[in-house]
């Protein structure tokens, strides 16, 4: 039994068909909404672990995976794509990127 048996996992929607097409039937069901938010957010940290304990040449699929999960929880907010990159561009008007590697150690 492995640590998902008893409490699922949010898995992306061909999961089921891959699983049937590989020759096992598997179980699961549709999470309500508050659940799904809630597993989306457990999602997100899964994935932001897997980039960061990944190498250069696996973290461009493991950053893709936590963009794919970024853009479900912005979608369950009711925020569209276009929306976020806006609250996004906004924040890099006011605030900057990080393209300057600054890092910041503390005040005078």
């Amino acid at each position: 039994m492995n640590s998902y048996s008893r409490h699922g996992k949010l898995v992306r929607n061909r999961i089921p068909q891959i699983i049937r097409d590989g020759g096992t039937e598997p179980v699961f069901y549709t999470a309500g909404r508050g659940e799904y938010r809630s597993r989306l957010r457990d999602k997100l940290g899964e994935e932001v672990a897997e980039f960061l304990a990944a190498d250069d040449d696996v973290a461009p699929e493991e950053l893709a995976d936590v963009l794919e999960v970024v853009r479900a929880l912005a979608a369950d907010l009711g925020v569209g794509e276009d929306q976020l990159e806006k609250i996004r561009a906004a924040k890099t008007a006011e605030r900057g990127d990080f393209s300057d590697r600054i890092v910041w150690t503390g005040n005078r």
